[in-house]
């Protein structure tokens, strides 16, 4: 009897998914979340959109999207027919049949993981009952969160993980900005705490995505992730100490790299710049290191990696200051014009952006600090009384030093480079164009 209620249980779950009937709930309605949302929109589900913002629900209920990779034309259609709703109560979530869980996973200034989001949602999500959904981790997080965070307060109402309810942890892989990888044709790495579990997530996610990818376990699933981002931290690291040796031995390190990049096998090409950003590289590596820590292990290659990327940004102020030295100008006074704060190119986001290291450290000299940034039209979330600048040629011509943090495709670097008198590029964004003035790289 036991066994055809837990079959019975799977069954109904599955054909819900397959007939498009399953209802999604996402809790966490960011820039994972809203994307997420408007695939499995797309592919013919219902989605419930949870988000403890206000404001963000607010503008999801006017078809308006604050998130770049989604726009107001692909969203407003959704909302408008009613397969697109948000709400910032979680009791709304009784009435959906799976649950993606996309909430901010931060460190906190200990560099200890912050899981506090991911603990209230699951606390949450256990009180208004997860009987018979399939709840998935998306937030990025050590390995064991989900069986050992999760899974208790699921089953403390003695409900039965690959029974009662699924469980299972598939790390969101959004790149923003990104066109030339979609959520349907990058790989889901999916892992569930049973069987059941796995097969009713691999089922969910095949709607959304081309080729799942499921592995053995939660745990396995959760150091993929961390991997992912770790090896890019620990390459990027590599690459910027090779800018610095460079330095000391006066070679170009963006010849360098090129040339070892003609090499068809056995090299990835990396490239240095003023530190590392975004949500991903400068935080994961140290979710891992932390529970390494845990198990009495030194993750020698993170915290080796994380101690060069984070110096970057000094040895950027570094190069300015030489750069306005040998003008004869000290950097304090100094009209410093960064350009691009954003953490990568083409978006808005400065979620660890080295250019906000940068901008702290040359106003703590007494630099007279300006930026433009065509996708960040202020800083004032950041703690900065600030706002971008009108690019023009008379502010590139008055500037002591034009320093490149961010390559933007709008920039007209060409313009730049015969405009300003002193330049640091960061980001050999001025390769092969005429450089009058001074220009200074990496």
């Amino acid at each position: 009897m036991a066994v055809e209620f837990i079959m019975s249980g799977k069954t109904e779950l599955l054909q819900k998914i397959e007939t498009r009937q399953a209802r999604i709930g996402i809790v966490g309605m960011g820039y994972v979340g809203l994307p997420l949302a408007i695939a499995f929109t797309e592919a013919g589900f219902h989605v419930l959109g949870i988000d403890v913002d206000a404001a963000k629900v607010s503008s999801l209920h006017e078809g308006h999207s604050y998130v770049e990779d989604v726009t107001d034309e692909v969203l407003r259609p959704f909302v408008q027919d009613g397969r697109l709703q948000a709400s910032t109560d979680y009791a709304d979530l009784t009435a959906v049949d799976t649950i993606s869980i996309c909430v901010p996973t931060p460190l906190r200034k200990t560099k200890d993981p912050d899981i506090s989001y991911i603990i209230d949602a699951a606390e949450k999500i256990a009180h208004y009952g997860g009987t018979g959904k399939l709840i998935i981790l998306e937030s990025t997080t050590y390995p064991g969160t989900t069986e050992e965070v999760i899974l208790p307060r699921l089953a403390g109402n003695g409900d039965v993980v690959g029974q009662d309810f699924f469980l299972a942890f598939s790390p969101e892989r959004i790149d923003p900005g990104r066109t030339d990888h979609t959520i349907w044709t990058t790989p889901k790495v999916i892992g569930g705490v049973t069987a059941a579990c796995l097969e009713t997530a691999v089922a969910l996610y095949s709607a959304i995505v081309e080729r799942p990818a499921p592995v053995s376990s939660t745990a396995a699933a959760e150091m993929v992730k961390l991997l992912e981002n770790t090896f890019r931290a620990v390459n990027i690291g590599l690459v910027n100490e090779v800018a610095l040796m460079c330095d000391k031995l006066g070679l170009n390190v963006w010849e360098v790299v090129e040339a070892a990049a003609t090499k068809p096998y056995g090299f990835m090409k990396f490239t240095p710049g003023p530190g590392v950003g975004g949500h991903c590289i400068p935080l994961d590596p140290h979710y891992l290191s932390w529970k390494l820590k845990t198990v009495n292990y030194t993750a020698r290659f993170i915290e080796l990696a994380a101690e060069v990327n984070s110096h970057m940004p000094d040895y950027v102020v570094s190069k300015v200051v030489d750069a306005l030295n040998g003008e004869r100008k000290a950097s304090n006074g100094s009209r410093v014009l960064i350009l691009g704060v954003a953490y990568k190119p083409n978006v808005g986001d400065v979620r660890e952006s080295p250019a906000l290291d940068v901008i702290h450290l040359l106003q703590e000299r007494g630099a007279d600090v300006s930026y433009h940034d065509p996708y960040v039209p202020d800083l004032a979330s950041e703690g900065f009384d600030i706002q971008s600048v009108a690019l023009s040629t008379a502010v590139l011509q008055q500037a002591d030093c034009v320093v490149v943090i961010t390559n933007h495709n709008a920039y007209d670097w060409d313009w730049v480079a015969e405009q300003s008198p002193l330049i640091v590029d960061t980001r050999n964004a001025l390769k092969g164009r005429k450089e009058n003035g001074r220009v200074f790289h990496l």
